[in-house]
């Protein structure tokens, strides 16, 4: 699969005038030469567990399916100890994926699913260096012996793309297993783990999405007030996140996706689209070669 797919196309025009301002070129040939990559990928390698089929192989299993089905190599997947629900991709030579235990005692299988799809499409689109360098100005850049070279325009087009490639990734997670899944991620993020949340009407939390979706749209002060509270964030608002993945499970860009991938597992033809037999070599509905 290729990121071109599914890209949200407010993460491609953000990352296009990201890459156009003055000197973030310099600053990205700086991050490369602070070795923060190895030091990070230490640090995980030396606090968490890190998961395969020796290792907690259940939830280790969830990751492989997920890297063969958009086609990336399988990174390494380590497990944190901390109550906070959380997932984050990190490296861009050598990458690892992280889950928390409070996002596994959170999530259901499925949500889980999602959430590690929402990761390797960080690594499919090749967001991790540049989310990377985001985390590391939000942790403080003078720290890492940056200052002077985040200026106001590239920390704020950086978090702002930060939150556009988040809206792709939603997508990638719904590639793997769908839009209500990723929207009910969202409502365990917003609300709290299941035992909590299981009798959330599901069509009242999208409701509450479309209203705020009409506040934040409502001409332009509220437009500019609703900008201001996620300028200094790198995720966008849940309610957001819910209103566009529903949104784009509804597209003709999604309906495609899906029978690419049914198509190519041998379940529908990919000319008529109607349903094949996986021992078929050519379709019997429109005699296509399979």
């Amino acid at each position: 699969m290729r990121a071109t797919e599914f890209i949200h196309p407010e993460d491609a025009a953000a990352l296009r005038q990201l890459e156009g301002i003055p000197g973030f070129p310099t600053l990205v040939k700086k991050f490369y030469s602070l070795g923060i990559e190895k030091f990070r990928y230490g640090l995980n390698m030396a606090s968490n567990i890190r998961l395969s089929e020796n290792q907690l192989p259940e939830l280790y299993s969830l990751l492989p399916p997920i890297c063969e089905k958009l086609g990336i190599p399988e990174p390494e997947f380590y497990l944190e100890m901390n109550p906070m629900p959380n997932a984050y991709t990190f490296g861009d030579t050598k990458i690892f994926i992280t889950v928390t235990s409070g996002l596994v005692e959170m999530m259901d299988t499925d949500e889980l699913t999602a959430v590690i799809g929402h990761e390797c499409g960080h690594i499919l689109c090749r967001h991790v260096l540049y989310h990377n360098m985001a985390i590391m100005l939000l942790n403080g850049a003078e720290s890492f012996g940056l200052p002077g070279i985040f200026s106001a325009p590239i920390k704020y087009a950086l978090l702002y793309w930060m939150r556009k490639s988040e809206l792709t990734c939603d997508r990638a997670g719904a590639i793997v297993t769908s839009p209500e899944v990723v929207a009910r991620t969202m409502l365990r993020l917003a609300g709290g783990p299941k035992s909590i949340t299981k009798d959330v009407n599901m069509d009242e939390w999208v409701k509450q999405a479309d209203e705020y979706e009409k506040i934040r749209t409502d001409g332009m002060w509220n437009k500019t007030l609703q900008t201001l509270a996620v300028m200094e964030t790198d995720h966008p608002f849940s309610a957001v996140r819910v209103s566009e993945i529903l949104k784009w499970g509804k597209s003709q860009q999604y309906k495609n996706i899906l029978n690419h991938a049914d198509a190519k597992d041998g379940k529908i033809c990919p000319k008529c689209h109607r349903t094949v037999d996986p021992s078929w070599k050519f379709c019997l509905n429109c005699g296509t070669k399979l």
